[in-house]
């Protein structure tokens, strides 16, 4: 593929080819061959037809744009806490310590997680407590758009993490059981780049290179071509390749936990 680059001259980039999932495809014996194939390929694949409408995504995008239109004085009011709820600014994050030398990540992001109430026993636990919203009437719906995407994300992962099961020769609600997503730490994260060209020669970064902690990300994109992927962390020297958004679909990864439990065999 090539893409014309700043200066208005053809550059070469490596487009990474992914598998890609129908979830709405009836036969679940090649949803989980391809998916199974992209586990032990790279841990790198599509989802699509997940059930979240295109005109809510658009909505998701939009309210996320107006809290990052805000002053920054306004955000800062709604910092991170203890529990990683709220607000983190440019700056803030730093994923990949060796390379980035100088500064963190060029990216500002908002953490949304499960709501646990305060007086709820499981707000003392890690990760787990009320959320971080702005003041109602600020910023009209931005809740409720938030909390109807957390909930609608969450039972994506769960329709995926079937797939997995069975990819796994699991029984198909192996996940399902409470003492596996029964109560899952499930972080929403908006993110927003704010124009910073990365420069490896620097240590610039939109976002250090990194993997995921947890079993998987759903990654939601716009039409910006920005995601890289290195499908052999262990290469010298490492080769990475861009991941080209598809509209209305999910790019998902695997994290560490789930490489763990799958005892390695899956990236």
């Amino acid at each position: 593929m090539e893409t014309p680059n700043q200066n208005g001259a053809e550059a070469h980039i490596k487009v990474s080819t992914l598998n890609c999932i129908d979830l709405s495809n009836p036969d679940i014996h090649q949803s989980v061959s391809l998916l199974k194939q992209a586990c032990l390929d790279c841990g790198f694949f599509y989802v699509v037809n997940h059930g979240i409408s295109q005109e809510f995504m658009e909505e998701v995008f939009a309210q996320s744009k107006n809290f990052f239109r805000w002053p920054l004085n306004e955000k800062m009011k709604l910092l991170r806490n203890e529990k990683h709820r709220g607000y983190t600014p440019v700056l803030d994050e730093l994923l990949d310590p060796d390379n980035q030398v100088h500064v963190g990540d060029y990216k500002e992001g908002y953490y949304i997680g499960v709501e646990a109430p305060e007086d709820d026993p499981d707000s003392e636990k890690p990760f787990y407590g009320p959320n971080v919203w702005p003041a109602d009437g600020v910023l009209p719906g931005w809740r409720q758009t938030m909390e109807k995407f957390h909930h609608e994300a969450l039972e994506v992962a769960k329709a995926i993490a079937r797939v997995i099961a069975l990819a796994l020769d699991l029984e198909v609600d192996f996940f399902d059981k409470p003492e596996m997503l029964g109560k899952p730490i499930a972080t929403l994260r908006l993110l927003h780049y704010e124009g910073q060209i990365s420069d490896p020669s620097k240590g610039i970064y939109g976002a250090g290179a990194h993997s995921d902690y947890g079993l998987i990300t759903l990654l939601a994109t716009d039409d910006v071509m920005g995601l890289q992927i290195c499908k052999d962390k262990d290469a010298k020297p490492q080769k990475w390749e861009y991941v080209a958004p598809i509209k209305g679909a999910f790019i998902v990864n695997l994290g560490d936990m789930l490489e763990r439990w799958s005892n390695c065999i899956f990236k």
